[in-house]
């Protein structure tokens, strides 16, 4: 028969010589005579040699993972998760160091999303990599007002001179300025007012190779003013509605004129005679520039688009319709032919052929006027007061202000119809609706006192350049 106890007893006796085998003999006075130095050695000793057991393992099957193509994703004490290529994912996860082997055929959430985060990081760095550092330009403030027309201000025009400015208003005037005394807001200022128009007078532009003076105006006329006898010796007679705006050729004697009746009209400036009639836009054309290359003409109108004409062959070249808004004003680059076109929704930059660089987002009202100067300022004005000063070359908005309508006129009465710099670049002149006439000037406050501010400028770009992809 089987009995139970003596199975239990061979068992016990062949658990001990197993133990014998391994472990030696230690009586108890020969273990208090070793005492706890020995024990703490003892117990050091099997820690490094775990360490080094599991040091070796972890290299054999990282080395085994790169010989049958699998991948070692593993974690330290940081959180950071590797993989065999060197890749890094910076997944959270358990602090202790473990290891995961991943078969061929096997998925991994963890691969996956190791993936989207060096894409994102790569796209990030993209991103700031190319920042466009804005020029410092220091902050603008109003210097002078000047009171003198009996309705609103609606363009104005600078002598190549420096020496006087001309205004055009809806009462019908043109008025002449000097412009040193203007700075200064002196009383006798005024120096010379022309009567010939019947409506309000819309445009102006002086030659800066005749003593001419053109204006335009909502009556259907354009007229040519000899400043040296102070009196109009020609009108140019074609448009079948208000003329709204019109351009000199810089190196042409040559005018263009546009308006209500959707062209644009080329004319000899001495022969009166109608070169051309660049026809296209489907509304009001609002704004004209003049080039001495190609396009050496560009008109923004009220259908939403930009067209860029040849002169030569009076025909149009390109058409641009990236504005949502009508387009009011158009303002000429530096010396790189780029320009800069104002609407209800946005003002943009084109390069010289019409080619989309960038948005200058943030002037929240309908622009009626645009202005460069030879820093690199670009000022936008809108009809509620509103001006957004810019660095050209970036887009960086860095100064906002708001003019502020006269005593007597009504809070609607801050709109601000035409601006313009003079020759210097110094001062800023802006004619508006309280039937005012302001002086902008430049602070004295330096860098330090009103750095760019890079951190606003980053979280602008990084957002514009985003709706652009």
């Amino acid at each position: 028969g089987t009995y139970p106890g003596r199975d239990l007893a061979s068992h016990s006796c062949k658990i001990a010589q197993k133990a014998a085998m391994f472990y030696p003999t230690v009586t108890s006075v020969e273990r208090d005579e070793a005492g706890a130095s020995d024990v703490q050695a003892t117990m050091m000793k099997a820690q490094k040699t775990s360490h080094n057991r599991d040091t070796g393992g972890r290299s054999k099957r990282a080395s085994g993972a790169e010989g049958s193509g699998r991948l070692m994703i593993t974690q330290d004490e940081s959180g950071v998760r590797y993989n065999n290529d060197g890749g890094e994912n910076n997944e959270g996860g358990p602090s202790s160091s473990t290891a995961l082997a991943l078969m061929p055929g096997q998925k991994s959430g963890l691969k996956k999303t190791a993936t989207k985060t060096s894409t994102a990081l790569a796209l990030m760095k993209e991103k700031t990599s190319d920042l466009p550092i804005p020029k410092w330009h220091a902050p603008w403030r109003l210097s002078a007002v000047i009171s003198g027309h009996l309705g609103w201000v609606r363009s104005i025009a600078f002598d190549p001179s420096n020496a006087f400015f001309a205004t055009g208003s809806s009462d019908r005037t043109i008025k002449i300025w000097d412009f040193p005394k203007s700075t200064t807001a002196s009383p006798d200022a005024l120096k010379l007012t022309l009567t010939g128009h019947i409506s309000a007078v819309r445009g102006l532009a002086l030659s800066d190779r005749h003593p001419y003076l053109f204006s335009c105006a909502e009556d259907k006329m354009v007229k040519c003013w000899d400043l040296e006898v102070n009196r109009c010796i020609r009108q140019y007679h074609g448009h079948l509605s208000g003329v709204h705006c019109l351009a000199l050729h810089p190196t042409l004697d040559v005018l263009i004129t546009g308006g209500r009746d959707s062209v644009a009209r080329v004319w000899d400036i001495r022969t009166k005679n109608q070169i051309h009639v660049l026809s296209g836009h489907e509304n009001t054309v609002g704004s004209i520039l003049a080039n001495t290359t190609d396009p050496q003409i560009i008109t923004g109108s009220h259908d939403q688009s930009i067209k860029t004409w040849d002169l030569a062959a009076g025909k149009c070249m390109t058409t641009l319709t990236h504005h949502k808004k009508s387009i009011r004003a158009l303002a000429p680059g530096r010396n790189d032919r780029s320009f800069l076109s104002g609407a209800a929704d946005n003002v943009k930059k084109w390069g010289p052929g019409g080619d989309f660089i960038r948005n200058f987002p943030g002037h929240k009202s309908v622009i009626n006027s645009l202005s460069t100067n030879q820093e690199g300022v670009a000022v936008s004005c809108g009809d509620d007061g509103t001006m957004e000063f810019w660095d050209y070359g970036t887009g960086y908005n860095f100064q906002s202000l708001e003019t502020v309508a006269q005593p007597g006129s009504l809070d609607a009465e801050r709109g601000i119809f035409a601006s313009s710099f003079d020759g210097t670049g110094t001062r800023l002149i802006t004619c508006e609706a309280d039937k005012s006439l302001k002086v902008w000037k430049e602070t004295d406050q330096t860098e330090e006192e009103v750095p760019v501010d890079l951190k606003e400028w980053k979280k602008v770009w990084t957002r514009e350049k985003r709706g652009r992809i």
